[in-house]
């Protein structure tokens, strides 16, 4: 990938970054209330975003902070995708 274009990416994914975390910190739902679900979509927003953010950091790719940005978006995401169990298959990448 051409240098610029990376770091473009990567700038414009801290400006998506910072109001995707502020979005969710004014959601003020919990589990079971209205906006539950909401608040969840855009924390697994945020989880993309760091996911993103880890890939085309400099450097090789960080095992482990891949491991964390794959963790939190199949633990999120398996509120969302009935009958595949997601938790357990994170859980998985810490188990080894």
């Amino acid at each position: 990938m051409d240098e610029a274009i990376r770091q473009e990416i990567l700038a414009m994914s801290r400006t998506a970054h910072g109001l995707t975390e502020e979005s969710y910190q004014q959601n003020s739902s919990t589990r079971g209330e209205p906006g539950w679900d909401e608040k969840q979509r855009v924390l697994l927003a945020d989880m993309a975003l760091h996911l993103l953010q880890t890939s085309l950091r400099e450097g090789e790719l960080s095992e482990e902070g891949l491991k964390r940005n794959l963790f939190s978006i199949l633990t999120i995401s398996d509120q969302f995708i009935h009958n595949h169990d997601l938790k357990a298959i994170a859980d998985e990448l810490y188990s080894s």
